[in-house]
């Protein structure tokens, strides 16, 4: 075959499923031959005849059926193997180096041979580590008595400092030594990050010979490289307490940790690693081989890699779904010209009507501020009567909430009728609406503001019965009614009013505010909320919520404490 040939030829990520290939032409090769039972008729009725009595017999049978589910049966299995013509490069090409630090975080950490303690020693050369990897991923685990992951696989400089800045050996759940433990929890990093082999970075001070031979234990089968990093000097310090005083050991003197770097070394030389003690310079690490370049790492035989293929199986789904959509009906081969004819609107029919519900066209529209063309979409009753009403239909709007029987019902009903001047109606739809919630103060306030507003008029209108029509008297009329709307203009702070003129008292519509809220998108239109929108929570529960928020700690070593605490609670139960 020619070079050609073979470059169009795809690379198979599943070849197996070509398995299947022997047992689908099988099924073909018996469906294309077999012949239709007609039963005794083709021993009674002539020869001559079966091809036109009978569906089978001698008569020719169609194959094209076959055919198409041959054809579909052989596009589903080029799926399934998965073709790719596209290899997918990484543009930043990073070297897949991850590595995994185990620091020590005991009390002995706070040891001042290393100024200012050996903890901060070992912190600020991580960060300068995770700076000079920064094209890399570094998890970073932490152990006492127990193990618990800092920071996962990443390569998220900023998220790494700031926790490091808020560790110290009080936030760990158990006391004691187990730097084991904080192996069998790396190699699980590294098999979960499924990054190549990885390599393990132990920063601490000291190892017992119960954790050596732990360590020992979770260092078989294929083990990533161990290096060792101490930290501290052979003369030591005291340990200086947070609390004040120095640590001490179990016979209560002083106790004094000394770094013992020539057996670290001799347990790292045994695993066939390295150790190398800490420095004020970058030495160590590049001693570790912790600063080695993706080139150096490709000459060390490290994977780094650089791209992969791309499933493009995908695409031939497309006309599977077409055959699958055809296969059901007769005659689909002649139909197919018909499916890619595009809907003409001269059937009323509209393209949106394919993707959305008529709620859903209303809500779209209602949050395009079209209520008119809102209102004619809408099935629910409810949302009808909010985009009449925003469309300024109150009548409209009234006679739609009225056919329901809620709180918020009544209440947007009595909103309607004070708009279009039905004050009176209004004042009832708000007692409705208060019998059934009475803690709904919406309504309250709007019914009192309506009775005002009924009380003001009528009194302007016995003044103006009294007095009679006389110029002075007008005057005065004038002037109680401008007494009047200044009256109502203090009290719309609580309820804004519209402009029309007989509905100029009427408190405006609040009910709708979550409206424009939902989303087109969804199920079902949301509902009018049984509570306004704009209720605000007192002072009394203001101070309450300050009160409970000011007892979330904001410290991340408080935080880290208690999920360290956690962790090491599952764990024990898990056990038992």
């Amino acid at each position: 075959m020619s070079p050609t040939f073979f470059a169009f030829w795809p690379h198979v990520l599943r070849p197996w499923w070509l398995l299947l290939l022997p047992l689908l032409g099988w099924l073909i090769w018996r469906l294309w031959h077999r012949q239709k039972r007609v039963g005794r008729w083709q021993m009674i009725l002539p020869s001559a005849f079966h091809s036109v009595l009978l569906s089978g017999g001698s008569g020719r049978e169609s194959k094209l059926p076959w055919v198409a589910l041959a054809f579909g049966w052989l596009l589903a299995l080029l799926a399934l193997i998965g073709p790719s013509w596209q290899r997918v490069e990484q543009t930043s090409q990073k070297p897949v180096d991850p590595l995994v630090v185990l620091m020590e975080l005991t009390p002995e950490m706070l040891a001042a041979d290393s100024p200012p303690t050996r903890l901060e020693q070992a912190r600020r050369k991580l960060l300068d580590l995770l700076q000079l990897r920064s094209d890399s991923q570094t998890a970073i685990i932490v152990y006492a008595g127990s193990a618990h992951t800092l920071v996962p696989l990443s390569d998220d400089l900023t998220t790494s400092k700031n926790l490091l800045d808020a560790i110290k050996p009080s936030i760990m759940p158990e006391s004691g030594q187990r730097a084991d433990l904080a192996v069998l929890k790396a190699r699980d990093l590294l098999k979960q990050g499924d990054l190549g082999q990885g390599r393990l970075l132990w920063i601490g001070s000291s190892l017992t010979e119960t954790e050596r031979q732990g360590i020992r234990q979770a260092m078989t089968d294929h083990p990533p490289q161990w290096l060792m990093l101490g930290v501290g000097t052979a003369e030591g310090a005291p340990v200086a307490q947070e609390k004040g005083g120095f640590l001490k050991d179990a016979q209560g003197g002083i106790l004094v940790p000394r770094l013992e770097s020539t057996s670290l070394k001799d347990f790292a030389e045994s695993l066939g690693g390295q150790y190398t003690q800490l420095q004020l310079v970058d030495a160590d690490l590049r001693d570790l081989g912790l600063l080695q370049t993706p080139t150096e790492l490709r000459s060390m035989g490290r994977t780094v890699q650089l791209d992969t293929w791309a499933d493009q199986g995908y695409w031939l789904l497309l006309p599977l779904l077409l055959l699958a959509a055809c296969a059901g009906r007769r005659g689909w081969v002649l139909c197919l010209p018909l499916l890619m004819a595009i809907p003409q609107h001269s059937y009323a029919f509209d393209f949106d009507d394919l993707w959305r519900r008529p709620d859903q066209q209303g809500q779209h529209l209602l949050q395009r501020h079209r209520p008119a063309e809102a209102a004619r979409h809408f099935e629910n009753i409810q949302w009808q009567g909010i985009a009449l009403y925003e469309a300024g239909d109150y009548a409209g709007a009234a006679q739609r909430f009225a056919q329901g029987n809620t709180a918020t019902d009544h209440y947007n009903r009595g909103n309607a009728l004070a708009r279009s001047g039905e004050l009176e109606a209004a004042v009832d739809a708000y007692e409705q609406a208060l019998e059934r919630q009475a803690d709904f103060t919406a309504a309250a306030t709007n019914k009192a503001l309506v009775e005002q507003l009924i009380e003001q008029n009528r009194q302007a209108a016995l003044e103006d019965a009294s007095e009679g029509k006389t110029e002075s008297e007008d005057d005065a009329g004038k002037s109680q009614t401008g007494e009047a709307e200044q009256q109502q203009s203090n009290q719309q702070a609580q309820s804004p009013a519209s402009e029309d003129n007989n509905a100029n008292n009427a408190p405006q519509f609040s009910g709708n505010a979550q409206a424009a809220d939902a989303s087109p998108d969804a199920d079902e239109p949301t509902r009018a909320p049984s509570r306004p929108a704009d209720t605000q929570i007192n002072a009394e529960q203001r101070q309450a919520l300050e009160q409970w928020l000011r007892q979330i700690p904001d410290e991340p070593g408080e935080l880290l404490r208690r999920k360290f605490w956690y962790e090491q609670q599952q764990h024990q139960e898990k056990a038992k």
